[in-house]
């Protein structure tokens, strides 16, 4: 998984539908001839061989390379000179190629989708039923017609097997836990999407691009069949407009506007430039193992920014309020610029720290919402502001303490209740919920022994009680269990999580 840009990661946090390409993601991309059936006045070796010179004679077409292996086998010669090829058009579903016969006759080969080959000529109802027959068991049905400019027939469908990815359904089942919607978009008949959906374990109705748009029905679609590349693009806005955030997978450079409109924009190292460009995450291994790996990546990073923030505020408000009721309570500034620094110094060595901390994936796709964590963090702050204001308070009536050591006091509480929210503010549930890392831990370490010793030696300050600190730090403790009880009320109050 290469990232291209640095939001690609956030962006990944928020998807909650993945619109996943059958061949390739949801398929081993493997594709082999498996049976081909000839129209009467055929026979298998000669639709091979006329397939083959419909295909590209290199490149990475999985279809066209499968045909050409195909056509490898087949020892008997033909009487076709290839004239001139087009190659496989997205839009039209088929690719054409013109040749010349051993008595001079020129002859318009086409190979293509079988809906479309079937339009324009006329075909049996033994193929038909044929065709009906394969798509029901999942093959990917191509037909072949040749003839005249104009006058092409039927010469017999070719059916292609491209196996599930056996770890498709387990990684779809994960994505739906994590509130990950998985659609197939696939430019399949209809039939053969069904098969393949159910085999990979997607749920929900098939239909088109179009069908949806006029119908308006998105939500209980799980497969999108006969797609063209310009209805990715459609597609991925209707999800939008629906309110979703969209992850899009794509590798043609007709599928680049699709992978741009999505919020998530996924396609393989194997694509073109202009799909890689236009994506926020380039996919270094097939399947959908990278984006599974993406998303929880993508929301493990916003449960840290997260923390961060709310730590942030919290002790924004505290500081603020704090210096202007020490004033009020005290009639001095309570923090010399000195402390201010020290204590700013040794708390950035902690939110450092907080980079290497275990963190778990968001369970939902995350979602910025301002207002309930300012809320909660205000109200976290407030707790913490009366602590901190009970302690100057204590400290001045009651210990009867000097002006200099009410500054240490305010220190020394400030810096254990700022360890306090730290602990509370990175586990969405409860504190002891999951285990902070190593250097996190250090990193508390090295802050309080300094502090400490610091305030009880006298260094840089004036003296302060080991008593009096060592009860600050009980009192912080009990304040760190009150905070995280509050909490876990208050984030399950807002939708925080």
């Amino acid at each position: 998984m290469l990232p291209t840009r640095l939001s690609s990661l956030d962006e990944a946090a928020g998807v909650d539908v993945l619109c996943a390409d059958k061949t390739g993601t949801l398929t081993l991309n493997e594709l082999a001839v498996s049976q081909c059936i000839p129209e009467l006045g055929f026979d298998e070796t000669r639709v091979l061989a006329l397939a083959a010179l419909a295909s590209s004679s290199a490149g990475a077409d999985s279809v066209d390379a499968a045909f050409r292996t195909a056509a490898a086998n087949i020892t008997a010669t033909t009487d076709l000179t290839l004239l001139t090829f087009e190659p496989f058009d997205p839009s039209r579903k088929m690719s054409t190629a013109t040749a010349k016969t051993s008595d001079g006759a020129t002859v318009t080969i086409i190979k293509g989708a079988y809906s479309v080959i079937a339009a324009l000529t006329q075909e049996s109802a033994a193929i038909a039923e044929s065709a009906k027959s394969l798509e029901a068991k999942g093959f990917r049905v191509l037909a072949v017609a040749t003839g005249p400019e104009g006058a092409v027939r039927m010469a017999g469908l070719v059916a292609l097997s491209d196996p599930p990815r056996s770890d498709s359904r387990p990684l779809i089942e994960h994505l739906a836990t994590l509130g990950v919607r998985t659609l197939m978009v696939t430019g399949d008949a209809v039939t053969t999407a069904e098969v393949i959906a159910a085999a990979v374990g997607i749920n929900g109705a098939v239909s088109t691009v179009s069908q949806v748009e006029q119908d308006g029905d998105i939500e209980h679609v799980g497969v999108f069949a006969n797609v063209l590349p310009e209805d990715k693009f459609a597609l991925v806005k209707s999800l939008q407009t629906h309110g979703h955030v969209v992850a899009m997978c794509g590798d043609g450079v007709n599928d680049a506007p699709a992978i741009r409109q999505a919020q998530m924009g996924i396609t393989v190292f194997t694509a073109t430039d202009v799909a890689k460009s236009a994506a926020g995450i380039v996919l270094t291994e097939p399947g959908l193992g990278g984006i599974v790996a993406a998303i929880e990546v993508g929301r493990a990073t916003f449960q840290r920014i997260l923390t961060y923030t709310l730590r942030s505020i919290v002790h924004k408000v505290v500081q603020v309020l704090f210096l202007f009721a020490g004033l009020i309570i005290t009639g001095h500034a309570i923090i010399t610029p000195v402390l201010m620094a020290l204590m700013m110094i040794t708390g950035d060595f902690l939110a450092l720290s907080s980079s290497t901390d275990h963190v778990r994936p968001s369970p939902l796709p995350s979602v910025w919402r301002v207002g309930n964590l300012t809320m909660a963090s205000v109200i976290l702050g407030l707790c913490d502001l009366t602590f901190c204001v009970g302690s100057l308070v204590i400290g001045k009536f009651v210990l009867h303490l000097s002006p200099n050591a009410l500054q240490i006091l305010s220190i020394i509480t400030l810096v254990f209740t700022s360890q306090a929210v730290f602990y509370v503010a990175r586990e969405r549930h409860h504190l002891w919920n999951s285990r902070p890392s190593l250097w996190m831990m250090m990193s508390s370490l090295v802050e309080l022994t300094l502090m400490i010793t610091l305030a009880v030696s006298g260094i840089l300050m004036t003296s302060l009680s080991f008593t009096i600190i060592t009860c600050i730090g009980i009192a912080a403790i009990v304040l760190a269990f009150v905070l995280d009880t509050l909490k876990v009320l208050l984030f399950r109050r807002l939708a925080i999580v």
